[in-house]
């Protein structure tokens, strides 16, 4: 056993490794920046500081993100008693003062007695057992470590990501299945669209509201990627001759070509999730859901990840990582936080968690606990660990769970069982691998 488990970053997952590790008597280094310097995102010198949204989201059990909740609760997790206590109105979801939030967990961090607490700049991978939590804007000399260190390719500095569906909401009496032309095998699913419905869907997004950038990502952004909406911007006709051209495809249910199609292409190994081909974007996320529920297939779609757009370093998890977020071949190395693929506060927040559960069991010679499929917790590992064609972060959603081996009839049936299957199963996991 080392003397101790240095956390470098104190955000959200690094807060909660620190704390888990602490908490079955590790004694923990934790090393922040903050206040020698400031991010470009971040201002107050405070642990967990939220610089976005002050939404958790969803607390119920037919939402990914109250399971989410649900399981974190059951490993006794910091950041969200922090929340619960800092909670301020916001209907369904689960929102917090963002200041009594962090000066909580800023408070109970500090107070364990074992955890040390080191503010400096880290510039180069620790010596010992680490767990890497810095963030979507990590200091360009700590990249250039890991890059040293896991591989050239192993860095990604900006996200401009597709928006993503659910393959059992889609319409298939619309969407047919087919590759261009015939060639090779039907990868692709197609939505067709008449020229009435390409023009609503092209009026409709080309008035549709953008999310704010902030100064340092505009450069990366129009230098890194062209949004669907730009390509919209530049006449009613380029989409229909770029990324939705017809062309190669006949619609089954008219016997001809239709005048623009938007393609979806397999997410995830499972075919459980689908991204819609060509269109990263900076639109809200509610004028998403509103735009791209126009297109003929896509009406009661539900999307895993909307698209994005913006400066998100982070890491090719699946060529990197292993088991619980360790790097492969390393399992006293380890990565959390959206560097290590997940998007969002509560999934940064498990991250953090199941990666210092991990650790925790490493150092003591013990097995690793197995999440499974089954629970978000193990989901979401598993997304960043797993071989894609183009790998993207994740949040929190049904799709990426383990499919029932059953059938139930109604979505919101089926999220109540997969979320009590998944409590069945991690409470299961707790008690084989004593994680309480």
């Amino acid at each position: 056993m080392p003397d101790y488990v240095t956390v470098v970053g104190a955000g959200l997952a690094g807060c909660e490794a620190a704390w888990q590790l602490a908490q079955r008597g590790i004694p923990v280094k934790l090393i922040e920046m903050k206040p020698v310097r400031y991010s470009p995102a971040h201002k107050s010198p405070g642990f967990a500081e939220l610089v976005c949204s002050n939404s958790l989201k969803a607390e119920h059990l037919t939402n990914a993100s109250g399971l989410l909740k649900a399981e974190l609760r059951a490993l006794d997790s910091l950041i969200l008693k922090s929340a619960e206590a800092t909670r301020v109105p916001a209907g369904g979801a689960l929102a917090v003062d963002r200041h009594l939030f962090s000066d909580k967990i800023t408070e109970a961090v500090k107070g364990h007695p074992l955890i040390a607490f080191e503010t400096r700049v880290a510039d180069a991978i620790p010596d010992g057992p680490a767990i890497i939590a810095t963030g979507p804007l990590t200091d360009p000399a700590l990249c250039d470590a890991i890059a040293e260190r896991t591989g050239v390719k192993a860095l990604n500095f900006f996200d401009a990501a597709a928006p993503i569906v659910t393959a059992e909401s889609l319409d298939m009496t619309k969407v047919f299945r087919a590759s261009r032309y015939g060639r090779g095998t039907d990868d692709y699913l197609n939505c067709p669209m008449t020229e009435d419905e390409y023009n609503a869907f092209y009026d409709a997004l080309i008035g549709a509201e953008l999310a704010e950038l902030h100064d340092f990502e505009k450069k990366l952004v129009f230098e890194g990627c062209l949004a669907v909406e730009i390509l919209a911007s530049r006449g009613r006709q380029t989409l229909a001759f770029g990324p939705l051209k017809p062309v190669g495809l006949t619609d089954p249910r008219t016997g001809k070509a239709p005048y623009a199609v938007v393609q979806l292409r397999q997410e995830n190994a499972q075919g459980s999730l689908y991204n819609l081909v060509g269109f990263q974007t900076r639109l809200k996320w509610g004028e998403q859901k509103r735009v791209f529920s126009m297109i003929p297939g896509l009406e009661r779609a539900e999307f895993a990840r909307y698209g994005v757009m913006h400066r998100n370093t982070y890491l090719n998890g699946p060529a990197i990582l292993g088991q619980n977020y360790a790097v492969k071949g390393d399992p006293f190395l380890r990565f959390a936080g959206q560097l290590s693929g997940v998007e969002g506060y509560m999934e940064s927040t498990a991250s953090g968690l199941t990666a210092a559960l991990g650790m925790a069991r490493a150092l003591n010679g013990k097995e690793e606990p197995d999440f499974t499929g089954r629970t978000i917790l193990g989901a979401l590992q598993r997304h960043v660990s797993t071989p894609t064609p183009n790998f993207q972060p994740m949040n929190a959603n049904f799709g990426i769970l383990d499919a029932l081996p059953y059938k139930v009839r109604g979505k919101r049936n089926r999220y109540e069982k997969l979320s009590e299957t998944a409590i069945e199963t991690l409470n299961e996991v707790i008690e084989k691998y004593e994680l309480r």
